[in-house]
């Protein structure tokens, strides 16, 4: 891992901090009107994220690989719009606390609110949130990342 300012003070640090290959515990749940939330599953999965520069018109982007080789390539453009593999995807803003927030909406009116924050430079935390047109919370996850020091046994 590099020398990178813990903790990220701009977009441009923050984006270069999730650099690496990281280990993922994510716990996801329904959200029931009727008030019987359950969980829906608890997963654990390998990530790698590569931080790469991008053309003047943007900040930078991600290419996140899944070890099966599927990946997906979320570019950050300057004026805080996101875009998913070419597409426009929604919109991403910056907190003073070091934090970064993605809202993803679909044409069906839901929107995905994602924050992701650092404690430490090796682990970071999202919270997803879905949300209906009325802001009513519809599913949540949330997700620890570890960074990988090193390869995992096979």
């Amino acid at each position: 891992m590099s020398e990178q300012p813990f903790p990220p003070a701009d977009p441009a640090a923050f984006l270069a901090l999730c650099d690496g290959q990281w280990m993922s515990l994510r716990s996801c749940f329904e959200l029931s009107m009727e008030g019987d939330d359950e969980w829906h599953s608890s997963e654990r999965g390998e990530l790698t994220v590569r931080c790469e520069s991008t053309p003047a018109s943007g900040l930078g982007q991600l290419v996140v690989q899944a070890p099966s080789g599927v990946s997906s390539t979320l570019l950050f453009s300057e004026d805080g719009g996101l875009s998913r593999n070419g597409e426009p995807a929604g919109t991403w803003r910056f907190w003073p606390d070091g934090s970064m927030e993605l809202n993803l909406p679909s044409p069906d009116g839901v929107v995905v609110q994602e924050r992701i924050w650092f404690t430490r430079a090796n682990l970071r935390l999202r919270s997803t949130t879905a949300v209906n047109g009325e802001g009513v919370p519809l599913q949540g996850s949330f997700c620890t990342d570890i960074r990988r020091v090193s390869k995992p046994a096979a």
